[in-house]
């Protein structure tokens, strides 16, 4: 019932949203004796972690890789018994570009020499500019205006990139932002370069962000973190007021009643914001940075074999694209003797709009050219469409289009009165990873926890 309080709906604080940040918000806060409710609008923990399964085998339908230098994840994911496993990349791996298929060692396609020319200047350029970026604030980096104002993909043109540079330039674009570089600012761009520690690290499996899996998947994290928390945590409670004054605290209102908190700390990623009313309102800025700040789409299928076949034609099942459904594939098997398991990464403009059988049907015969014709002989598929979530959809991070950074960015983490931000947006090194959302929760929490003992303090004094 509208303007209904539950029993034991009073507590110290709010989390609004189960996902990384906001799990790890609610662990910090409960170690610190403070009492904490977590809503969460989906009938799942986890936000873009979710489990699946083919063949037997449990996949990771959306974050997935834990990088070596990810300590905060790794930490948590220790703490609650899920174990880490090397992601497979022994063997060379396949090129599809301009209809012709290759194979090639390394990080970096070797497409022909003038192309490794042309591909080792830009990086070249890439790093020189994200070396000027501030991680923790973009938006005050020296040309900061002048990097906004143009897209990824202008500026590679102006640069005079080669078509394979381009290319690849779009796959990394694809995978990160959730967009082709045409979409994306050049300054989001280098932020999340630099934040992620640089575009080696970026790209690398080996010593890179690529480098482990977590063998329960990453929603497994998510789900013994919550069970922990118990009857804290309350699923399918989508938040869709927060009224807030500095005597009485925040009220946050739900389709079943209303929770009355001291602070509330919003996990939500930025575009959806936009789907609470705050009042008092949100400033110009933040309101901005709702509307601005778009989610990206991905989409992601695996295929499943006998065997992974691919490993003894010396190949590593990994393979980078330039054209169709399928734009980078990844070998998630679980063991050398089967089921093989290949995880594509899939355009959501030529993969959403059409039926399982058809989205199948497309990975698998591109699958065949990649791998061979025994790739045409699957024993289960799966799929995932980000974009078709039915609630806070879109992924894997925000495209932010031009001139949006600098205007809004510094909305990102500044707190609107008594709520506070968290999320893996809002963090400076890691921004975009499990690793950023877990360290934002952690000190958004610690902000806040701080901030109550304040209040305690003075109240003891009155």
């Amino acid at each position: 019932m509208s303007g209904s309080r539950e029993p034991g709906t009073e507590v110290d604080v709010v989390v609004v949203g189960a996902g990384f940040a906001g799990l790890s918000a609610a662990e910090r806060l409960v170690s610190t004796g403070r009492s904490v409710l977590v809503l969460e609008g989906r009938d799942r923990v986890g936000g873009r972690s979710l489990s699946g399964e083919v063949a037997g085998v449990k996949v990771d339908l959306g974050a997935t890789w834990v990088a070596r230098r990810h300590t905060a994840v790794r930490d948590l994911a220790s703490r609650v018994g899920c174990t880490t496993t090397d992601q497979f990349a022994q063997g060379r791996n396949v090129l599809w570009m301009a209809g012709r298929r290759r194979t090639y060692s390394g990080t970096i396609p070797k497409v022909s020499p003038a192309a490794l020319v042309d591909m080792a200047r830009m990086q070249a350029a890439v790093n020189k500019l994200v070396a000027t970026i501030d991680v923790n604030a973009a938006w005050e980096t020296p040309g900061a205006s002048r990097l906004d104002a143009v897209s990824f993909g202008e500026w590679l043109d102006r640069k005079n990139a080669l078509p394979s540079t381009r290319a690849l330039m779009t796959v990394i674009s694809k995978v990160q932002w959730g967009c082709t570089p045409g979409d994306v600012s050049l300054l989001h761009a280098l932020r999340y370069i630099r934040s992620a520690g640089g575009l080696d690290h970026m790209l690398d499996v080996d010593g890179g962000q690529q480098q482990d899996r977590i063998v329960e998947t990453t929603q497994e994290i998510a789900k013994r973190v919550a069970e922990r928390l118990g009857d804290r945590v309350r699923l399918d409670t989508p938040v869709r007021r927060i009224t807030q004054d500095d005597k009485s605290g925040v009220t946050v209102r739900t389709d079943s009643g209303e929770i009355r908190a001291r602070y509330a700390i919003v996990t939500a990623a930025p575009a959806h914001r936009a789907a609470i009313e705050f009042d008092p309102a949100l400033p110009e800025r933040a309101d901005g940075l709702a509307r601005a700040w778009r989610m990206g789409v991905l989409s992601k299928a695996f295929v499943a074999y006998e065997t992974p076949f691919w490993r003894a034609d010396g190949c590593s099942g990994e393979a980078v694209t330039d054209t169709g459904t399928v734009f980078i594939t990844f070998d998630v098997s679980p063991a050398a003797g089967g089921p093989g398991v290949l995880m594509a990464f899939c355009d959501p403009r030529v993969f959403d709009a059409f039926s399982l059988e058809a989205r199948r049907d497309r990975v698998v015969e591109q699958l065949a050219d990649l791998y061979g014709p025994r790739a045409l002989s699957p024993i289960d598929y799966m799929d995932h469409c980000w974009g078709a979530e039915p609630f806070a959809p879109g992924g894997p991070n925000p495209a932010v289009a031009p001139y949006a950074t600098y205007s809004f960015g510094k909305a990102l983490a500044e707190p609107h009165g008594l709520v506070h931000w968290a999320g893996t947006e809002t963090a400076g090194e890691w921004a975009g990873t499990m690793n950023g959302a877990v360290l934002t929760g952690q000190r958004a929490a610690e902000r806040v926890a701080a901030l109550l003992s304040g209040d305690v303090r003075a109240e003891a004094l009155r």
